[in-house]
């Protein structure tokens, strides 16, 4: 058994989650995070639970499949909690986890990034895309 040092074991630490790496697991999760549909139900959670029905209204033309995955991938990454009311239709409620509560900070500063600088990237866009 060999013997490593307090700055090896530190060095190996800080290497355990590096998301740079295809098969770290934080990079898994920030692939999960980036989908335009978690970012978006994650923002539309922000105002407390909802159901199913009001999160798709919400969610301009995301699928039923697509918006039923994509709160299941949620739901086991601790982000949402699913909470079931037995009645006549069931109920289904979703809300943010705590953990869920704590990512809203960045969606919503990426979600306002997007909607104040659309403009700017769209004529970027077209620059670009204008023959030279």
């Amino acid at each position: 058994m060999s013997t490593r040092t307090a700055a090896q074991r530190r060095a190996e630490a800080g290497s355990a989650y590096d998301a740079y790496l295809a098969e770290c697991p934080a990079r898994q999760l920030l692939d999960r995070i980036a989908d335009k549909w978690v970012s978006l139900a994650v923002n539309a959670l922000a105002d407390g639970p909802q159901r199913y029905s009001d999160l798709h209204r919400r969610l301009a033309s995301v699928s039923q499949k697509m918006l039923t995955q994509t709160l299941r991938h949620l739901e086991r990454d601790g982000l949402v909690s699913r909470t079931v009311t037995p009645a006549v239709p069931v109920r289904v409620d979703y809300e943010l986890t705590a953990l869920g509560r704590s990512l809203l900070p960045v969606m919503c500063a990426i979600k306002g990034w997007a909607e104040e600088h659309m403009d700017e990237v769209h004529a970027a866009r077209t620059a670009y895309d204008a023959p030279s």
